[in-house]
């Protein structure tokens, strides 16, 4: 990077942490820092909704994600919308007229202080392992950029957004949110822009569209139905659906958000407008990576885009030869590219699709090489979209987009690392250690959590960047726990037979449920939210079947 990328970055930190740092005025009372006195407005908590999801991960899992496997992944998002709405119907309300910090709350009005406890402990080990997947994806950009070590990275990226989110709260949480969107937004125009602006002569978009549909990368809709299969329309209306429910409507990191809203009103407003712009800003990231893909036909890319691992490798006879190789075949399948868009014939297209196979063949030949030489768990999908800009953007736009990345970083990470200390304050210092505490003394106490999670985050993100695509990555952590916790909230606003012991053991095997699905069976993640899901619900009504009928039914209006 040059002088004005520096400057555009530094920039841009020191504002963010001064700004986090300045709404430490409103972060006195425990209900301002865990809840900013519930007086947000909707816009504001919409784009805090957003900005806690799209993390840096999206922008490098997502957009490296659509270079290697297309469009397919955007059929993820095909249940938010109805998710959001059963949520504006049942959960929004529900937690309001309850009066809680946490979601977790409620459980134990509607069932006992054991049930939550657990219920919270779950939700603090997937989201704390979440965050950690959060913070390396920013990481994989620094250890590109500045040649400094990912361990390095990581605990500065880490540290950085603790410091802020330590000392102005859930306040600045929010408003350095809403600044952290327009900065992704502009950030991802520009990107879009410049890539088009580096077509080759003569390549327009809708060529370079054709020459992705070709390969099947511009597929949205996959409607076979194939539980081992990640992406297709059911495991995206259906299986993901209980992946929203329950991330939106039992995640302390996005039950927080809507808490701090004005009314009920307003809280389903910022759920409903996270609804209806999240898939098409997700299409836009991904089209994002088609277009790098597309850019790659005509400039030879990497033959690893991880130049750290590529480094260890690269001067040995073996690897030399595979570059020869890889040389070989992208010069043919950019032959083979114009030939295509200059006549889109059927013998050009199968000339094209078969010169990008073997390119693709030598590319996994010197990927498996590191594998075997260097490193067996790395991974080079998250280092496809940092390795683009920081070669082929002008200088200033590196700056942007790398702060455009440090937004959505910071913006996931400090919202879940709100919530974790809220839920950490709340259902285990306050209501186990000291009940009859003051404000002050939760204030500090959350201060104190937040540092805890923070590092402990840190330690995650160490082991994430290598785990495969850091998307996958973290909805396949938070997969093993929201299935089942979405089933005790089922259990506790939709079973009035469910009892507190149902609720309990529900969980537990629900719990049980995903680990069995996930070591002795082939089904993809999403279908995990299924499964922990319906064996929460059906062993909970089930076991509180044996509870007596004597016992008090505890129901919150």
């Amino acid at each position: 990077m040059r002088f004005l990328d520096w400057a555009v970055v530094v920039a841009y930190l020191v504002y963010v942490i001064w700004d986090g740092i300045r709404m430490t005025k409103h972060s006195g009372s425990a209900e301002g820092y865990f809840l900013a006195n519930r007086s947000l407005p909707w816009w504001a908590v919409g784009l805090s909704v957003m900005a806690t999801q799209m993390s840096a991960i999206t922008l490098v899992g997502a957009t490296g994600q659509a270079y290697t496997d297309g469009m397919r992944f955007v059929q993820f998002y095909y249940g938010l919308p109805i998710a959001m709405v059963i949520l504006c119907i049942t959960l929004v309300p529900f937690f309001y007229r309850a009066n809680v910090f946490t979601a977790y709350e409620y459980l134990e009005k509607r069932f006992d202080a054991k049930t939550r406890t657990l219920t919270s402990f779950f939700f603090l080990i997937s989201r704390g392992l979440g965050v950690g997947v959060v913070i390396a994806a920013p990481s994989v950009i620094l250890s590109i950029v500045l040649g400094w070590s990912e361990i390095a990275t990581i605990f500065a990226m880490g540290i950085s957004t603790t410091i802020y989110t330590m000392i102005g709260g859930v306040q600045a949480v929010t408003w350095t949110d809403v600044k952290q969107m327009v900065v992704i937004f502009f950030g991802l125009s520009v990107v879009m822009f410049v890539i088009i602006s580096q077509f080759p002569t003569g390549v327009s978009v809708s060529d370079g569209l054709h020459l992705a549909g070709s390969l099947g990368k511009l597929e949205t809709l996959d409607f076979s139905f194939d539980l081992t299969e990640k992406y297709t329309i059911w495991s995206g209306v259906f299986a993901a659906l209980f992946l929203f429910l329950s991330y939106f409507g039992c995640d302390q990191s996005q039950v927080q958000r809507f808490l701090t809203a004005r009314s009920v009103s307003e809280g389903r407003t910022s759920l409903l407008m996270s609804a209806f712009l999240k898939i098409p800003m997700q299409f836009f990231i991904l089209l994002i990576g088609i277009m790098v893909f597309v850019f790659y036909q005509f400039v030879t890319p990497p033959m690893v885009f991880n130049p750290i691992e590529s480094a260890k490798a690269e001067n040995t006879a073996q690897y030399q030869s595979l570059q020869t190789t890889f040389n070989a075949a992208h010069e043919t399948r950019e032959q083979a590219a114009v030939a295509f868009i200059a006549d889109k014939s059927e013998p050009n297209r199968a000339a094209y699709v078969a010169a990008d196979s073997a390119f693709n063949e030598a590319r996994k030949s010197a990927v498996n090489y590191v594998k075997a030489t260097s490193n067996p768990s790395f991974n080079d999908v998250n280092y496809v979209f940092p390795s683009f800009v920081t070669t082929y953007m002008p200088m200033g736009v590196i700056g942007l987009i790398i702060a455009a990345i440090f937004a959505a970083a910071m913006s996931s990470v400090s919202a879940e690392l709100n919530a974790l200390a809220t839920a950490t304050t709340i259902d285990f210092y306050r209501r186990h250690f000291n009940p009859n505490g003051t404000d002050r003394e939760f204030v500090r106490f959350g201060r104190i959590a937040t540092f805890f999670w923070g590092i402990f985050a840190c330690i995650v993100a160490i082991y994430a960047t290598n785990l495969g695509s850091l998307i996958e990555v973290v909805n396949t952590f938070g997969s093993f726990f929201y299935g089942s916790l979405l089933g005790v909230f089922v259990l506790a606003i939709g079973v009035k037979r469910a009892r507190s012991r149902g609720a309990f053991f529900g969980l537990l095997f629900g719990m049980a449920s995903v680990w069995i699905a996930s070591r002795y069976t082939d089904i993809e993640f999403l279908w995990f939210n299924v499964v922990g899901c319906v064996v929460t619900v059906v062993a909970g009504y089930l076991i509180s079947l044996t509870v007596r009928d004597t016992e008090q039914l505890r129901e919150v209006e």
